[in-house]
């Protein structure tokens, strides 16, 4: 069966965005690469872009809190500091700065990001460590350029 093919539509009662994705991607492409624009599934493919878009908002939120929690471990717990710490900080930063220059469109969310981040570092710190919240600043003290700087280490508390 090709994938031009209409018997692709729907292989079952569901549509096939429904009943097989990754073969409703695939037909999709394929659609859209032959110029077929009135077969196209616009409503879905609208739905998956704007998806795209905010796995993109995500995955910046999600290493901030990585990297911010790394940062407050490395200031809270001088005497368990790690070389393991420093690779996680190391590797955050550039998978950050990474994603930043793929898709500079997300440099102006980058203080909310920060902040959103920041509670999940907050998170990850009291599950991993015996501190607790009250033990910890509210919100971020640290400033963009030091959270995304390769230099940057926080003095010990």
């Amino acid at each position: 069966m090709a994938l031009g093919d209409k018997s692709l539509a729907t292989t079952t009662a569901q549509p096939l965005y429904e009943a097989d994705f990754y073969g409703w991607t695939q037909q999709q492409a394929h659609l859209l690469q032959s110029q077929r624009w009135a077969e196209l599934d616009i409503a879905n493919l609208v739905e998956e872009i704007e998806s795209l878009g905010k796995q993109q908002r995500q995955e910046l939120r999600n290493r901030l809190g990585v990297l911010l929690g790394h940062l407050l471990k490395w200031q809270f717990q001088p005497d368990r500091r790690s070389k393991s710490w420093v690779a996680t900080l190391r590797e955050q930063r550039r998978e950050i700065l990474m994603l930043l220059e793929e898709s500079p469109s997300l440099k102006p969310y980058l203080p909310e990001a920060i902040a959103v981040g920041y509670q999940a570092g907050l998170d990850l710190v009291v599950r991993e460590t015996p501190l607790a919240y009250s033990d910890l600043p509210e919100t971020s003290g640290y400033t963009t350029e030091q959270v995304l700087s390769a230099d940057y280490l926080p003095k010990a508390v």
